[in-house]
């Protein structure tokens, strides 16, 4: 395990990364943190889950600017990969990010200011910006404006939850038994998002703290992305069932958002052609959901997405009808 001393014995935020042969992209995310402005102390914990090849020297050589561990363990997927870094982790405050993910200048300031004005509050989610090129970059910008605004509670939390940029306060976590549950190796986000509203628990959204989160993928690999996604993250749904809770929005706020991302479309900067990508993407997911029966036997779980949870509980605490 390569490591270098801390900046300080107990850093305010821990970032932990799980990594599974991400190295390039790790790349350009470690070298966004570098650039951080009035940041706090923090370290930086990537999770070797099993890659093919051990961190290789340009990942390594962060360990010369940054606070910098890189434990390796065999692969056994992003949920044990995240618990891991947890057990290793000193800060007060562990922030998830994701590889391919870029952190804003003010991101880290931003969360160590939120969380410090904040005190009732012990989970937090990051702002999350698209980016990527071509009409598959530009969907995400789209996806995630609507996304987020539509979910964001009048109280300040969100009905959302992002591993890519998702912190909580140490003190809500056992640190042995970890965050995230190893069965879900596809959609641990939206597993745990379910968990908290369980508890009647949100995460408060932090906008000044913002993450971008790439898709650099052409727009035929990201339909097969999402037709194996759809099918390895049900796994993860049946266990949320089993629970009770039910996920995925109404068709009343699928109808809305899609209607929100309609008229944000008509942005230049976005187009009606990212519009009918996302669509497109979104129906190709339902549909292979859908017959998901028709392929179990075929793939087994493991992996990762996003979902938006929803229950027919009492809404937490404060937060609008």
């Amino acid at each position: 395990m390569l490591s270098v001393p801390s900046y300080s014995p107990m850093p305010l935020i821990s970032i932990i990364i799980a990594v599974y042969n991400d190295w390039t992209a790790l790349n350009l995310c470690l070298d966004s943190i570098t650039q951080q402005t009035e940041a706090p102390d923090f370290e930086v914990i990537v999770v070797d889950d099993g890659s093919d090849e051990a961190a290789p020297a340009a990942i390594r050589h962060w360990a010369s600017r940054l606070p910098l561990t890189i434990p390796r363990q065999p692969h056994a997927g992003i949920s044990t990969a995240r618990n891991r870094g947890i057990r290793d982790a000193k800060g007060a405050i562990l922030f998830f990010v994701d590889a391919d993910c870029r952190l804003h200048p003010n991101a880290l300031s931003s969360l160590a200011s939120a969380t410090a004005a904040a005190p009732a509050y012990s989970y937090f989610q990051a702002r999350l910006a698209g980016g990527g090129s071509g009409i598959v970059g530009r969907a995400e910008v789209l996806r995630l404006i609507a996304l987020q605004s539509q979910l964001l509670q009048s109280n300040g939390c969100i009905r959302y939850l992002n591993t890519a940029g998702f912190a909580v306060r140490r003190s809500k976590v056992d640190v042995e038994k970890g965050l995230f549950d190893p069965d879900a190796l596809r959609a641990e986000d939206t597993l745990l998002l379910a968990n908290l509203i369980q508890h009647r628990e949100l995460p408060f959204f932090v906008g000044d703290a913002i993450v971008r989160h790439d898709v650099p993928l052409p727009l035929m690999q990201c339909f097969r992305k999402d037709i194996r996604s759809a099918l390895l993250e049900r796994k993860t749904f049946d266990i949320i069932a089993s629970k009770g809770i039910t996920v995925r929005m109404t068709h009343r706020e699928r109808l809305k958002m899609l209607r929100s991302m309609w008229i944000l479309s008509k942005h230049p900067s976005i187009g009606r052609g990212a519009w009918f990508v996302l669509t497109a993407r979104q129906s190709l997911q339902r549909i292979t959901s859908f017959f998901y029966p028709l392929f179990r036997k075929r793939y087994e779980p493991p992996t990762r997405t996003l979902l938006v949870a929803r229950t027919d509980q009492p809404r937490p605490k404060g937060e609008a009808s």
